[in-house]
């Protein structure tokens, strides 16, 4: 890379890295103006229009940052669970891992999935359908839901991708008080992910007499 776009590759990610850390305080990124991340970012304001034309643009730049990492943990997941025969307890540590290695990026989606910029909700909800989409793909590959037709599957990939997104402000923000161990976010997620593959397991699927 050329050392001007290398420069340049640098502020831009110096700007996303000077949204979060003002997120970090618990702030929402609604709440954020553009001088004050240029400020943070070392730069003048005029200068962050090099890089964005306005706010919105660099939450959609944080929803693809956040979207890779995301994607890239559950490649790691996919590894764990489909070439080394791992179990939920395994693949929620993987997963939480991600979160402690990337809170920043985490914290962000977590917060922005119910934030105030309609762009920004629009881009984590469109990510969070091609998770889904993904899911899906490889609930079809396991053995134990093979009685499930697409339909079916589809339904269980939501819930569990919905499970994830709704504990991550828990995970991000665990409570002050010390919890009971099967009340912590991490136990409640594997419970909650447990019953969800255990019913699917004896689920008949869509549209069947069974209750």
């Amino acid at each position: 890379m050329p050392p001007r776009a290398e420069q340049k590759q640098q502020t831009r990610q110096a700007l996303m890295g000077a949204a979060r850390n003002l997120m970090d305080s618990g702030r929402g990124f609604g709440s954020l103006s553009l001088r004050e991340v240029a400020r943070s970012a070392g730069i003048v304001p005029t200068g962050f229009y090099r890089h964005f034309s306005d706010m919105d643009q660099l939450g959609l730049a944080l929803v693809t940052e956040v979207g890779e990492t995301f994607r890239e943990t559950i490649r790691v997941v996919r590894h764990n669970e489909f070439e080394l025969g791992g179990v939920i307890d395994a693949s929620v540590r993987i997963f939480l891992s991600a979160v402690t290695a990337n809170r920043s990026q985490f914290l962000f989606l977590a917060r922005e999935q119910y934030g105030g910029s309609q762009l920004v909700r629009q881009s984590l909800g469109s990510l969070r359908e091609g998770i889904t989409a993904d899911l899906v793909a490889d609930l079809a590959s396991m053995p134990k839901l093979q009685h499930l037709d697409p339909s079916a599957q589809a339904v269980i990939a939501d819930l569990v991708v919905k499970t994830v997104f709704a504990t991550l402000p828990e995970l991000i923000d665990p409570p002050a008080m010390e919890l009971p161990a099967h009340l912590t976010p991490q136990a409640k997620m594997i419970q909650q992910l447990r019953f969800i593959f255990i019913g699917a397991k004896h689920w008949q699927g869509l549209g069947s007499a069974q209750s």
